[in-house]
């Protein structure tokens, strides 16, 4: 495997973004981030309490001033052109990240996340220093797809009622003929410009479709990053509101291994996939009414608790399938729920 010595990381001041910028700078490499600063903007549900992109900005400023921070937009092509020139990895992660949003404002969706990736894989095509690029995407590009797969009830939770998939959805699944969200329509066109840059050998690159991501530094909200707006809500005394039975099953993956998965692609592209399943898999899973039961036995505080009707683009089940991310890039999960939950907690607690 190559060390990187420059990396650069679009949407740094995000809540994945800043953990790939603090892991690569503790490498010793030199990094650059690039962010609009734009979470409390796109999402309808965020606060000033729960604003990851100024906590984190802050953060980088604070803890690591030798990483450099350019305040820009993906969607600047010339910006991101004469900013990846130089490095020779870049993790983007910059996007519109809400289903929500997509369906109030689709245009601005499609802007950030199909246009702004296809800016990075240009810069990354046209410069001399020729970067791996690693891309966030989401397992929301399978669509209602995931909601064919016949599911069973099993106590507090769903789980697949097919032998097919008890390992999860593999990256097989398809992708066609099913309602998808704008959401899911422009993170699928942005994985689909990866796997033919990709394709075509013009760019050494990889989607990583990813499933619930948590850990320090993030502040969830109903729109995004359900883990930890369930932990912060339980502390703060706050009620939740579950959208659906509360028995919805997600496999968790805390940030740390995520971001290990992606240095594992940039560090040696060579010959591998371009697509990527990526979560906890079918041994890191929890439904939502499981985890509750986990925050309370953790913290003592359980929320007051309403249901409303499901939402558009929610899925029963979702666990990813990682096994070609186990076999290609020798990685494996490495932070158990119980582990990385105290992490989490003692950070928001302490900070």
């Amino acid at each position: 495997m190559t060390r990187l010595d420059k990396v650069l990381v679009t949407g740094g001041a995000g809540f994945v973004g800043s953990h790939a910028a603090t892991y690569y700078r503790n490498k010793g490499a030199d990094v650059t981030v690039l962010d609009n600063l734009s979470r409390t903007d796109t999402l309808e549900t965020a606060d000033e309490d729960r604003d990851t992109s100024s906590y984190n900005l802050q953060f980088l400023r604070d803890e690591y001033p030798e990483i450099e921070i350019v305040e820009g937009d993906v969607r600047d092509a010339d910006l991101v052109e004469d900013i990846v020139e130089g490095h020779d990895g870049v993790v983007h992660t910059a996007g519109q990240v809400a289903v929500t949003s997509s369906l109030t404002d689709p245009r601005t969706d499609f802007e950030v996340n199909a246009e702004g990736t296809l800016n990075v894989l240009e810069a990354a095509r046209k410069a001399e220093s020729d970067p791996a690029v690693v891309v966030a995407s989401t397992n929301k590009v399978y669509g209602d797809n995931v909601n064919d797969i016949p599911v069973e009830e099993r106590g507090d939770r769903y789980w697949y009622d097919s032998p097919e998939y008890q390992d999860g959805i593999p990256e097989s699944l398809s992708i066609d003929s099913c309602e998808h969200t704008p959401y899911g329509v422009s993170k699928l066109a942005a994985d689909l410009y990866v796997q033919d840059y990709a394709a075509r050998d013009v760019v050494d690159a990889a989607a990583f479709r990813m499933s619930c991501i948590y850990g320090p530094r993030q502040f969830g909200n109903e729109d995004q990053g359900w883990v930890a707006h369930f932990a912060i809500s339980t502390l703060r005394d706050e009620p939740l509101t579950i959208f659906g039975d509360g028995k919805q099953v997600r496999d968790i993956l805390y940030v740390e291994d995520l971001v290990r998965a992606y240095d594992a692609f940039l560090s040696d592209p060579e010959g591998k996939s371009a697509v990527y399943n990526m979560g906890g898999g079918s041994e890191k899973t929890t439904s939502l009414l499981e985890f509750l039961d986990l925050l309370e036995s953790t913290t003592g505080n359980r929320s007051d608790i309403t249901f409303d009707d499901w939402r558009e683009g929610d899925q029963k089940v979702y666990v990813s399938d990682i096994s070609r991310a186990r076999e290609e890039l020798d990685w494996a999960p490495q932070v158990d729920l119980e582990e990385g939950m105290r992490r989490f907690l003692d950070w928001y607690q302490d900070r």
